[in-house]
């Protein structure tokens, strides 16, 4: 095995390796006269100057920050540290006149501009967005109507427009981070990126209300069941650019999910939930609901009928609410109690021989049949071998062990997806 720590060829390869392909593990390299040529990654978005440079190296120096990756990166930025920028313009028109013919158009387009320029630009653009976006929703464009434009206030399961509504928030998640980036580009300097103060504060309160919005649409439509609002560095973002006030604890879904949270609080949930979503009772049931039915979906070919069961009582008690025919404390206490035993992942009443996840499961799948299931656990631990999933002869084998307990080809096959979820097998 190679030493990194000794072995100066493997250690360089290995951070280029992790700068192109994991930059998140590898966010700085610092070089001498190093990597101008036959280096490209496109994650770099920095570089840092801070030597004299000019015509060819200087060039080629830029170049490499200039390649696009993804919707977050526009453009490159240049730090200069020895004031080179006249240097670079002399070397953007020597391209021009043939002096880099080598280099790719693509490399030298739009080349140089003005950070604080372009920031005011592009923060326009995503403003424009995203308000495009929400030109089709409902006056007067409150919570309600923007949660019934983006979710589905009844259930997505039941909503004809749900792929539509899918597609929606999509978007709504991309065009609110667009605008938060680019509110926090122009903040660090709005007069240079042609903003006035009353304009500023316009936008910081568009900006919180956008948020907001998508914090809210997140929740309603169980569309994260990890309720972690913010990547790291959104949250840097927003910390320092959108809230300047002294920080005031809005919501507990930073760490937990929702359905976690309705688990260990159960009625007191709702008073850590964010203000855009507990507005109205209505809203917060919706959110739930949601949330607990998309885990009841992700986690049915775990065990089946187990998960149909949870669901036939996830639609009783929704009706019951929609009736009035139970207190919403009540409704919120026993939405707890459905959430633990989902989580559980198994019901609480089993013989003492299923011992483990997966027995429950097939207990639960055939029949509750104590013998069957023992017999069937037992001919998938002798045959099934190791790297079974995917090979099909492998599969096949065990299909043929199963087809001699089990009755069908149907009933193998769904014992057969049961256990693919399941690592004991």
């Amino acid at each position: 095995m190679t030493d990194l720590g000794t072995d100066e060829e493997a250690y360089e390869a290995e951070a280029l390796r992790k700068f192109r392909k994991e930059p998140a593990q590898m966010k700085l390299l610092i070089v001498v006269s190093r990597l101008l040529t036959g280096f490209d990654a496109p994650t770099a978005t920095y570089i840092y100057i801070d030597k004299q440079m000019r015509d060819h190296g200087l060039f080629q120096a830029i170049c490499r920050v200039n390649r696009l990756d993804g919707d977050d990166k526009d453009y490159g930025y240049v730090v200069d540290y020895k004031d080179l920028f006249k240097n670079i313009e002399t070397a953007v028109e020597d391209y021009t006149s043939g002096a880099f013919d080598a280099f790719d158009a693509v490399d030298v387009e739009g080349l140089i501009s003005s950070r604080a320029e372009k920031a005011g630009e592009d923060l326009m653009t995503a403003r424009d967005a995203w308000f495009g976006l929400l030109d089709p929703v409902e006056q007067p464009k409150s919570d309600d109507q923007v949660l019934a434009y983006f979710s589905s206030p009844g259930g997505w399961e039941a909503d004809p427009q749900a792929e539509e509504k899918a597609r929606r928030r999509q978007a709504l998640y991309k065009l609110a981070g667009a605008y938060a980036r680019a509110f926090a580009s122009v903040a660090d300097d709005p007069a240079a990126s042609g903003v006035n103060d009353l304009q500023l504060a316009q936008y910081r309160n568009e900006v919180e209300r956008t948020i907001s919005l998508r914090d809210a649409v997140r929740l309603h439509s169980g569309d994260a069941v990890d309720m972690k609002q913010f990547e790291p560095a959104m949250r840097h973002l927003i910390d320092t650019y959108i809230k300047a006030d002294e920080s005031e604890v809005i919501s507990h879904l930073d760490d937990i999910s929702l359905i976690d949270l309705v688990a260990s609080k159960g009625v007191a949930a709702e008073g850590e939930l964010p203000n855009s979503l507990k507005k109205t009772r209505e809203n917060v049931a919706e959110a739930i609901e949601n949330n607990v039915r998309r885990l009841i979906i992700d986690e049915t070919p775990v065990n089946p009928k187990f998960y149909e069961r949870m669901s036939e009582l996830l639609t009783d008690l929704v009706k019951k609410r929609k009736d009035d025919a139970i207190a919403y404390a009540e409704y919120l206490e026993k939405i707890a109690e459905l959430v633990r035993v989902v989580k559980a992942g198994h019901g609480g009443e089993y013989p003492p021989t299923m011992t483990t996840p997966g027995r429950k499961a097939l207990y639960d799948n055939l029949g509750r049949d104590e013998a069957a299931t023992l017999a069937v656990d037992d001919a998938i631990r002798s045959t099934a071998q190791t790297g079974w999933r995917g090979n099909k002869m492998k599969e096949r084998m065990l299909r043929r062990k199963l087809l001699e307990i089990l009755d069908t080809e149907d009933a193998v096959d769904s014992i057969i997806e049961i256990i693919r979820s399941h690592d004991e097998y």
